[in-house]
Order: C-alpha cells, then structure tokens, then sequence
C-alpha cells in the first residue's frame, strides 16, 4: 500500500512540476492560433480592398495619373498582349516592343482601331544581351513614358533538371527574364523621377515564394525580379513612382502548352484577357499582388506550406509532364 502511495504521490510532483512547461506550451499554441487566425482575417481584408472595392469605384485616369505612353514588352500574346489592350481602353498610347514585327503591327493596328490610341512598334531581341537596347532608346526619344510593362520572359519547353537546359537557354533566362527587365528599368525611370509620375508593373510568378525543383532557373529568375520591384518601390516610392511586383499563378497561356491542364481556361487558371482586366486595377492599389483574386486566396493559404512540401508536390507534377 506504501509503495502505491508513493507512485500516486511521484505523478502529482511530477504534474505539478510539468505545469509550468504545459502553460508555456498552451501560451505558444494560443499565440500561433491568434496569430494565424489574424493573418486570414487580414488576408481577407486585403483581398476585399484590393480586388472587390475598386471595381466598384469609377475607373483611375491612369493617363493623369502616371502619364501619356505605357511600354508593354512580349506582347505579341498572353498577358502582354491583354495588358496593352486594357491599358488602351483607358486612353494611354501604347509602345509595343517584341521581337515579331507582323504580329505587333497587327495588334498595334487593332489597339489603334478599336480604342483610339497612339501606337509605336519596337523590334527587339532581348536574348541578345546589352546590343538591343541603343536601338529601343533612340525609338523611345520625345515619348512620355508613363508606365512600363515588363512582362517578356523566357519559360522552359518542359520542366526538367537544371543540367538538362541547354547553354543558349541559361543565357535566355537570365537576358531575358532578368537583364531586360533591369535595363528598361535603367532607361524609363530617369524620366519618370524628373516629372514625379510613373508606374512600372514587373511580371514575375508565384514560383518565385517557393525554390521550385525542374524550373530552378525560372523560379530563381522570377524571385530577383520580385525583390528587386520591392526594394525599387522603396528607393523610389518618395519620388512618386509606383513599383507593383505581379505574382499570378496558372494562367491560360501558350506558356503552359506543355500541359493540357493549365493550358485550358478556369476559375482558378483564367484567361489572359480575364486576368489583365483583373489585374490592372490593383496597380497604385497593391505593391505585391497576384493580379486576380481566387490567385490571392491562392497564395493566402500557400504561403503556409513549409518548402519542402511545396518543392516535393511540384516536383511530382512536373515529372508526370514527361511521363505522358
């Protein structure tokens, strides 16, 4: 009988001694949940202000507000293409700049047409490094810019392993996705600081919060761009100029050809017409956003993901790319 005493006795001392440690355990779990119920409530806000209330509000007159000419780069198709036309119906002259010339004069034609604009059409190659861009400033000369779209990218055929690109791919990626985005940057925003005015709207990529494996490149090239419009909102937001760093998920573009999946409009992977509609009316609204709201429910609960399981689900569904 002594001895069971004396177990029951062990475990009350032990209770009382763990009491401390299970209060502290409590306070951290309480902490986390208030926390975390925090971050969705002020998720949701965000989403409400940044996607709902401004369409119900009259439309921004981004001419007055940023200036008379807006550059879209890789606008022959997908988002470049919808964001030029929806920068048009807002009364800004356009400044298409790719590297196919017949699909740019079309489309600048039909901008031209259908919504009254001034258009101007610039070739460039930017995979060919620091030689395109003399030819674009010359072009550029005498023009307002108030708003730069830097949305020309280079994506992979098909995801796979790093070591499988080829040398001229490496050199596309970072041209391309990062090169040209830096230098007209470097060429527009001289402008822009002496009248005090100017958007610049960089296209980057929900890869770009996670290391993402079998498009290591582009999700590294697509998170420089997003931490550089971060840092050069702050550098610049004083003068005036507003930075938006766009994040969309899955998008219905020729992008995602080489899956039937995301290539096929959605809810969740709209058009890029939908998407560029949606889009253009966080910009002075939103720093870092996803552009479209169910992207931004999205990325309100995918940011919880450790990267490990981030990294291990996309991995399995690039590889079953090569599987079919």
């Amino acid at each position: 009988m002594a001895a069971v005493d004396s177990f029951s006795l062990l475990l009350r001392e032990l209770g009382r001694s763990c009491n401390c440690y299970i209060e502290t355990l409590a306070f951290i779990g309480a902490f986390y949940t208030v926390k975390t119920c925090f971050n969705v409530l002020n998720g949701t806000y965000t989403l409400i202000r940044l996607h709902f209330i401004p369409r119900l509000v009259s439309r921004a007159d981004l001419v007055k507000l940023y200036g008379k000419w807006a550059i879209v780069t890789g606008c022959t198709s997908g988002v470049g293409k919808s964001y030029a036309k929806e920068l048009a119906s807002r009364g800004v002259n356009i400044v298409l700049i790719s590297l196919d010339k017949a699909k740019m004069e079309a489309l600048a034609k039909e901008i031209a047409d259908s919504y009254r604009v001034e258009t101007a059409v610039i070739v460039a190659d930017f995979s060919k490094g620091r030689g395109a861009y003399p030819a674009i400033e010359k072009a550029l000369a005498g023009k307002e810019i108030g708003i730069l779209v830097n949305n020309a990218g280079v994506f992979y055929a098909c995801p796979d392993y790093f070591t499988n690109l080829t040398e001229d791919k490496v050199w596309d990626l970072i041209n391309v996705n990062i090169g040209a985005v830096n230098m007209m940057v470097h060429m527009v925003l001289p402008g822009m600081v002496q009248r005090k005015k100017g958007a610049i709207i960089n296209v980057s990529s929900v890869f770009c919060c996670q290391p993402t494996p079998k498009i290591t490149a582009y999700s590294a090239s697509k998170a420089y761009l997003d931490h550089f419009s971060r840092a050069l909102h702050y550098e610049y937001a004083p003068q005036g100029i507003f930075v938006q760093s766009l994040i969309p998920f899955y998008i219905s573009t020729d992008v995602t050809k080489f899956s039937d999946a995301p290539s096929k409009s959605s809810y969740f992977a709209p058009s890029a017409d939908e998407f560029a509609h949606h889009a253009i009316t966080t910009l002075g609204i939103s720093r870092r956003t996803t552009g479209y709201w169910p992207h931004s429910i999205m990325l309100m609960f995918g940011q919880y993901l450790p990267d490990w399981l981030w990294a291990r689900g996309l991995n399995r569904i690039f590889s079953s790319f090569h599987e079919k």
